[in-house]
């Protein structure tokens, strides 16, 4: 009997869908589309690939039986139950038209392959051909006596196939049929000789098809019948439970042989496109698989419940379609991932005929078939991985056949040809794979047990991994990583210990990058990007199955769906590389080319186009040269590049990308490009543009382009405020003739209020006849005269007239310094190293660093001004740009490393003391005290990494408010400042250095003191806060000797220590008391907490506490462990006696309840981002500032101490004292 498998348990399954009995299947030749006929009469359209319903059809009234899509139009055919045929349209949705004539139901439908013919069986007894242009019946044919079962086109000859109830199934000649209704054409004297003598017509004397074979061999109806695609060959299954293979010539067709297996009628078959089975399905709720040439049964799939009625072939694809009792499912029949494994330059991988072979990436050349694989395991089921050992040139290859089964196999050193194995060994196991150059490891999903073998294939240590575990792939040198359904374990095999754990659900592959740093866990729909100690870096989910991945020597990570490439690069930003005509596996990622296999198993190199995730990684490393390179080279366009720039806050690039003027317009805006901007604006020339313009001109400063943009608006009122505030009398008495030529007296008057011209506002009141308004402005302004006319014309007195009391009259204030002949000063910011390049100005970079303004806003030049040097040497793209100049010997010159030349080397005229101090001092305080903040920024960059200055804004200010005073002048008059330095007595203006308040000596006596009595008052939130602020405050600082300089190290380091214990024990104090899991991370944070080197009072404490958690939660071993580290400290009597209590108790049975990542007796520094252990000798990265520990897989990250520095970041080291 062969071995009955599960379908769901196979992984074959790629679609199941739930509904009423599917009696008839179709699928369409190019997209991913199934159409399901149903029982219940709805007609359903599937996407199998994304597994959603696209659409339904319900017009029948009953049953739909046959169904079938167009080969090359968007149309199907149906038929059913109520005896009609419907031809539909899929675009338009809708039924076009029905096809009337059967007298009973229409079992099944289907079109030519070529000809505008539609052909059906029904249980009428006859089989019909349909023209649908026409939309006419062109024939009939009878010669079955019971139901017609199934009725089907020959793929290429004019034939048909039918099968009957009446036992019968019957070939049929169609060509007359085609000669009468294809186009005229000469035909020749034997074919007319040959229509005329045919002796075969039917009944009613019809000659377009006559019966050619009549097949009789089945005991019991006939369900199904179907040609093969491309031998002479017949397949037919029936109620007498068998399938039968028959053979024809062009004279005679015989029976070939009987499979027998069904054990309830068999409802369909088919041949399979591509190989030599047979498949069929019945009632016994089985799928067959039978070898076409042996008539044996390979497989037998089996479900729970549901009889199958009916099998479809996908035509080009290797995917079927079966029809059950409660709906359809999609399948495979074997997996189509070649097994491969590639080293260095070489892929090795196994064919579709079984041969191993080798293909040389450098060369492009696919040796010849190095090893035959035949005899290993079935000849239908192809070899599931394969794992190379490049020191004993060995490969183990594995495969599902027989519950699993491994061989160890030594390649030989020549390719000569496909020779058999016969040094090899073999074993029983799911999954094997190379740990080390002469240990393999073997998993058994039976025993869930993973054996380390030697190449003796002897057993050398036994692993019981997690429960549940399905896979096992290599994990790093001497390790493994464990997959669960739910897990990825990262198991080291020395050590026999469990290093990590990372929940991700459904992990099918895993795929590391070339240094071995990262690694990509590749599941149905998900990509997940963990480092080498398994801490996850990104992740990223696709709607479309996930097929393979292969990482670019950049570090970029190239994955293939099945109809596209894509990219994404560590921070999770991703993309499509390009689309595929069918689906590959990807193997190598080399410049322009990527490597992979076809589900053919044949080697193909795909042409990529690498410019936009290189772009992307440039920018997202702050490679400037490299993305200017892009930009002058390439035609990176795109409205996703330009939303990508915008979202990263790099406009200035984007702009470089974009022609549209509405974006360039935007985009200008957004980066303050206003040259740019203006010049959009007037190509657009619309008012909404001239209004946003005029705004941010103004914030610029730049009122030339703000007078522009209200001329353009016809904005005279906001035109006369700017040539007031700009002291332009000229511009502002001709916008009072524009007012008055205009008739706008509204204008008028604010002008004339504007410019002090009061004759003007009284001649105007005036013309309104507002003589009482016109008198008093006269009065108030002491023009008598124009009093004296007033009050003759109107016929009065000065008697008769009351005013009120009026003050002196008001005039306009006069700017002090006319600016309308410039634009208003204001510092600007830094550009970038790209702008900078951009205008030309790459040489310069490194010559002068500009002052900024005071404000926090423009950090970014600071984080992304890369060019920059270190610790006064040039970077790596500097010595390239430099590697043409003929430089010289080189000339040792002692150069302060840090010192930042703000200026020129002398002063210069109308230079403050602040620029002295920038000038003075390579000490980030002193450049904030002078206002530079840029300056003390790109300082603290190079020093300690700093990059994230949003902490140290209040500490800036503070210190610049602090280093000056003001003395208020004469009204009108700026007032006098007075500079306060920390060296009183200096006279020499190279040494003179501002005062920083908050010194090292206030710092400790105070704020260190304010934070110890935080801890010991158990005020943990309040005492984390002090910390900080004595970190942030000590990086912004200078002190008066170098034995300050080691103090205040101290000090950095025991506030980085009590701030990384504070966070930890903060953490404990807010997880949920309820679950195993939180139980188990609070017993390991209070363990933690005593770890890091704080006072012995305070650490007394810590211990303390993690005692008596553990202790409570009945873990004695480890409170053991901290009762015995409080008594070795000693101090008060109280914490000592409880400590020897519990020491008491806990030596009875020194046993932990509940096991916790915490190695007592190890030595470890916790990482102060995951709050986790860093063991000696695991790979681990600083805060270049305080000295904070973390995992390398924070390396990049912000500091979670200081929250200023960035983690593992190159620096030169703190400055605080200026010699």
């Amino acid at each position: 009997m062969p071995k009955v498998i599960v379908l769901r348990k196979a992984n074959i399954t790629k679609f199941e869908s739930k509904s009423s009995r599917a009696k008839g299947i179709a699928f369409h030749p190019k997209r991913p589309w199934i159409l399901v006929s149903l029982h219940s009469s709805t007609i359903q359209l599937w996407d199998y690939r994304m597994g959603t319903l696209i659409d339904r059809f319900e017009e029948h009234d009953g049953p739909v039986r046959g169904i079938d899509f167009h080969k090359t139009q968007p149309l199907f055919v149906s038929g059913g139950d109520d005896y009609k045929i419907k031809v539909w349209s899929y675009q338009s949705r809708r039924c076009l038209f029905t096809l009337n004539g059967h007298l009973d139901y229409v079992r099944t439908v289907f079109f030519h392959h070529e000809l505008p013919w539609i052909l059906s069986s029904s249980d009428d007894q006859t089989i019909r051909i349909w023209n649908w242009q026409n939309r006419s019946l062109i024939c009939t044919m009878t010669g079955h006596n019971h139901y017609t079962m199934c009725a089907q086109f020959h793929p290429k000859d004019d034939l048909i196939v039918s099968a009957s109830l009446d036992q019968s199934v019957r070939v049929w000649d169609i060509s007359g049929l085609r000669k009468k209704h294809s186009a005229p054409t000469s035909m020749t004297f034997e074919d007319q000789m040959a229509r005329a003598n045919s002796n075969q017509a039917d009944m009613f004397g019809n000659t377009d098809a006559v019966v050619k074979f009549v097949l009789e061999g089945h005991d019991r109806g006939v369900n199904w019948v179907a040609f093969h695609p491309t031998l002479p060959l017949i397949v037919s299954s029936g109620d007498d439970r068998l399938v039968k293979l028959w053979r024809m010539s062009e004279t005679k067709a015989w029976e070939v042989d009987t499979c027998r297996g069904h054990f309830q009628n068999s409802s369909a078959c088919l041949f399979h496109p591509h190989q030599d089975l047979i498949l069929s399905v019945g009632e016994d709720k089985t799928i067959r698989v039978w070898d076409l040439n042996k008539r044996t049964s390979v497989q037998t799939f089996k479900r729970e419940n549901d009889r199958f009625w009916v099998i479809a072939a996908h035509p080009e694809i290797n995917l079927f379609a079966a029809g059950h009792d409660n709906g359809v499912m999609v399948f495979k029949l074997e997996r189509e991932r070649p097994a491969s494994a590639n080293y260095q330059n070489q892929l090795f991988y196994i064919t579709k005929d079984k041969f191993i072979r080798s293909y040389d990436f450098s060369k492009n050349v696919e040796s010849p078939a190095i090893l035959s694989l035949r005899k290993f395991g079935s000849p239908w089921t192809p070899p599931r991985t394969l794992s190379y050992n490049p020191a004993e040139r060995a490969v183990l290859v594995t495969s599902p056949v027989d519950g699993g089964s491994y061989q160890l196999i030594h390649l030989p050193r020549d390719a000569s040809g496909a020779i058999e194995p016969t040094d090899f060994k073999k074993g029983q196991g799911n999954s094997a794979i190379f740990v080390a150059r002469n240990r393999f490891a073997v998993f058994s999903h039976s025993s869930q047990q993973v054996d380390i073998k030697d190449l003796t294939n002897s057993t050398t240590k036994t692993i019981k991994p997690p429960s549940g575990t399905a896979d096992i792939f290599f994990g790093g040198t001497g390790c493994i990583l464990l997959v669960t359904a739910t897990s990825v374990v990262l198991y080291d095999i020395q050590q026999k210990k469990q290093l990590a754990e990372l929940a991700v659900a459904g992990v099918k592959y895993v795929v590391w990058s070339s240094d071995g740093l990262y690694a990509a866990l590749l599941s149905k729909h998900n990509v997940t990007i963990v480092t080498k100690s398994l801490e996850q870096v990104s992740t990223l989910h696709e709607t479309i199955r996930i097929k393979s991945a292969a990482w670019d020597d950049a570090g970029v990570l190239l994955y293939s769906t099945l109809n596209h490439i894509k990219y994404t690069l560590l921070n999770g930003d991703n993309g499509i590389v390009r689309t595929l005509d069918q689906t590959v596996y990807l193997v190598r990622v080399k410049a322009r080319s990527v490597y992979c296999l076809d589900r053919a198993s044949k080697p193909r190199v795909l042409d990529v186009d690498p410019t936009e995730y290189r772009f992307k990684l440039a920018l997202v490393k702050r490679n400037y040269e490299e993305m200017l390179q892009i930009i002058k080279t390439s035609s990176l366009v795109g409205q996703s590049i330009i939303s990508y720039l915008q979202k990263k806050g790099y406009p200035e690039i984007a702009l470089q990308f974009v022609q549209d003027p509405q974006t360039r317009f935007e985009l200008a805006i957004e980066c303050g490009n206003l040259d740019v901007a203006v010049e959009m604006a007037k190509q657009l020339d619309r008012p909404k543009l001239w209004t946003r313009l005029g705004t941010e001109a103004l914030a610029h400063g730049n009122h030339t382009i703000v007078e522009m943009t209200y001329q353009k608006l016809r904005q005279f009122d906001k035109l006369s405020f700017l040539y007031l505030t700009t002291g332009d009398g000229e511009k502002l008495a001709r916008m009072a003739k524009i007012a008055e030529h205009r008739g706008d007296f509204q204008s008028r008057f604010q002008n004339a209020l504007y410019m002090g011209d009061v004759e003007g506002r009284v001649q105007m009141l005036q013309e309104l006849d507002l003589y009482p308004l016109a008198y008093a402005t006269a009065k108030a302004a002491g023009l008598e005269d124009e009093c004296r006319t007033m009050l003759e014309a109107s016929g009065l007195t000065e008697d008769q007239i009351s005013l009120p009391t009026m003050g002196k009259p008001l005039n306009p204030p006069k700017p002090i310094v006319d600016t309308h002949k410039a634009n208003w000063p204001v510092k600007a910011a830094s550009h970038s190293f790209f702008e900078k390049a951009l205008l030309g100005e790459v040489g310069a970079v490194d010559d002068d660093i500009p002052q900024t303004s005071n404000g926090f806003d423009h950090l970014e030049g600071v984080q992304d001004d890369e060019a920059v040097t270190r610790d006064g040497q040039l970077g790596e793209e500097e010595d390239e740009e430099a590697a043409g100049w003929d430089m010289g010997d080189d000339i040792n010159v002692e150069v302060e490393s840090d010192f930042v030349n703000v200026d020129s080397a002398d002063a210069g005229a109308g230079s403050s003391e602040a620029d002295l101090w920038a000038r003075n001092s390579p000490i980030a305080a002193d450049h904030a005290a002078a206002g530079s903040f840029e300056t003390a920024m790109q300082l603290l960059n190079r020093q300690v990494g700093a990059v994230n200055f949003a902490p140290l804004k209040p500490r800036f200010l503070e210190i610049f408010q602090a280093s000056k005073t003001y003395l208020p002048a004469t009204p009108g008059l700026p007032p006098l400042v007075n500079y306060v330095r920390r060296n009183v007595e200096e006279i020499d203006s190279r040494k003179l250095l501002p005062i920083i308040p908050r010194d090292l000596e206030s710092i400790a006596t105070a704020d260190l003191q304010e934070g110890y009595s935080a801890m010991r008052s158990n005020k943990l939130d309040d005492g984390l806060k002090t910390f900080k602020r004595i970190l942030h405050s000590l990086l912004v600082n200078a002190v008066s000797s170098q034995q300050d300089v080691g103090e205040a190290k101290k000090i950095i380091t025991t506030a980085a220590e009590y701030a990384t214990a504070m966070a930890l024990e903060l953490e404990r104090r807010a997880l949920p008391t309820e679950g195993e899991d939180n139980v188990k991370r609070s017993l390991e944070l209070s363990a933690y907490f005593t770890i890091p080197k704080l006072e012995v009072a305070h650490r007394q404490l810590a211990l303390m506490a993690a005692m008596k958690l553990a202790f409570t939660n009945k873990n004695y071993s480890s409170a053991l462990s901290f009762a015995n580290r409080m008594l070795a400290n000693g101090g008060s009597a109280k914490l000592l006696d409880q400590a020897k209590k519990i020491k008491s108790q806990c030596e009875r049975s020194p046993q932990d309840k509940i096991d916790i990542e915490f190695d007592q007796f190890a030595e470890f520094d916790v990482c102060a981002a995951s709050h986790t252990p860093i063991y000696g000798g695991s790979p681990s990265v600083a805060c270049p500032f305080d000295g904070a520990k973390y995992h390398s897989g924070f390396k990049g990250q912000v500091c979670k101490v200081c929250e200023v520095c960035e983690i593992g970041a190159p620096a030169s080291g703190i400055r605080l004292f200026a010699a």
